[in-house]
């Protein structure tokens, strides 16, 4: 019987992970199926641009696997078995459950409510495709002078903000900061990202940590009131309690605590990448939720996939964190290399050169998406040891 592989999530590291596996293991001894609750491939780092109107172009699923040899199934997981080594999932095809030998675990993260009252009634966001079109949809009806309020002064909340300032400078956008908006830059760095601030108009609540949305405010910690007439809230991430349902160990995050080769320290069969991975770096601290994570995380996961099926040494790829790319707006951004231990460096590259690198960056990651087996090889490896039902590997 073939080795049924099955892949979670097919977002930037769902996608790529499968079809890499795809790739490089062979048709004859292997199964590969992704789940995916949506039909299209989602880039999740343009989603901020999505939402102030502009139109982006998504690939369907269906086309993106298309002779591969990877299955889709388009559904939403609903649970984990790890014991059972199954996984429940529902659809327009009603209830279901698939089996699998190795399963990658790639669900990803949504928007952290962080038990802020008022966040899930009133706030937008922008971490996947329909929440992205719902806040569209809101910003439109907005007339000149309306208020926009971004909570969180990470990636996520500086990107949001200074796109809507410079697709929308009709409107009025503002952002509320727990700290120092870009403490964490270097120097140069920071001023480049404050005079782009000044630039498009927008206002800055710095130390400011929100406690209460409401629909027309927010309500700061020091009982400060901010008129919003949209509240877009990127003040953090949380992974589905699916993981830790299902009795895999996980961290206080949720996500799945694995190994070096990204394999889950309680269950050898589950291996996780992406958001929902708890993955220790080369510097010894976790590795932040992000994309360039992402693509670390799934290339070590495929690889020690692939290297145990064929009867390999399991060899490691890199996991070090190089640096943040921010886009402000279309025409600016700013990319800040930081240390081994995740510390600013002095340089930085900012202005159209560095909007032209993320640019580069996200047409990259697109091309890759469209073409996941980077051109089906010839020649294929065949698995040095078949499935055994029962959960023992036994020799093909």
């Amino acid at each position: 019987m073939k080795h049924r592989i099955v892949v979670l999530g097919a977002g930037y590291a769902g996608a790529f992970a499968a079809g890499n596996l795809a790739r490089r293991l062979s048709p004859a001894d292997t199964e590969i199926t992704v789940v995916n609750a949506v039909p299209d491939f989602v880039e999740r780092m343009r989603l901020h641009q999505l939402a102030i109107g502009q139109d982006l172009a998504f690939r369907k699923l269906a086309d993106v696997f298309a002779g591969t040899g990877v299955r889709l199934r388009l559904a939403r997981v609903t649970g984990v078995d790890p014991e059972r080594r199954t996984v429940a999932v529902t659809g327009e095809d009603g209830d279901g459950e698939l089996a699998y030998d190795t399963l990658l675990y790639a669900l990803g993260s949504s928007v952290a409510h962080l038990g802020v009252p008022g966040v899930a009634e009133y706030a937008f966001d922008v971490t996947g495709r329909s929440s992205a079109l719902r806040l569209r949809e809101r910003l439109a009806g907005l007339g000149e002078g309306g208020t926009v309020l971004v909570v969180g002064e990470g990636l996520t909340g500086i990107e949001t903000a200074t796109e809507f300032a410079e697709s929308r400078p009709d409107l009025s956008v503002a952002l509320a900061a727990r700290g120092e908006l870009g403490a964490w830059l270097s120097p140069k760095a920071r001023r480049h990202l404050r005079l782009a601030f000044d630039r498009l108009g927008i206002t800055v609540h710095e130390h400011t940590g929100i406690e209460a949305v409401e629909p027309t405010r927010a309500i700061a910690a020091d009982g400060t009131s901010i008129p919003a007439d949209v509240t877009v809230w990127s003040a953090g991430f949380a992974v589905h309690p699916i993981a830790a349902a299902s009795g895999l160990e996980v961290a206080e995050t949720g996500q799945i605590i694995v190994d070096r080769t990204m394999r889950s320290v309680s269950h050898p069969d589950v291996y996780a990448a992406g958001d929902c991975a708890y993955a220790i770096g080369e510097n010894g601290r976790p590795l932040p939720m992000s994309c360039a994570s992402a693509g670390f995380t799934n290339m070590q996961a495929t690889t020690a996939i692939i290297a145990r099926l064929t009867g390999s040494e399991v060899p490691t790829t890199g996991l070090k964190y190089y640096g943040n790319h921010i886009s402000l707006g279309r025409r600016d951004a700013i990319f800040q290399m930081v240390d081994g231990d995740v510390r600013s460096k002095s340089w930085y590259l900012g202005g159209k050169a560095a909007a032209r690198l993320k640019s580069g960056v996200l047409k990259g990651a697109g091309w890759g998406i469209a073409h996941p087996t980077f051109g089906m090889p010839k020649r294929k490896r065949r698995l040095a040891t078949a499935p055994d039902r029962s959960g023992v590997r036994v020799a093909a």
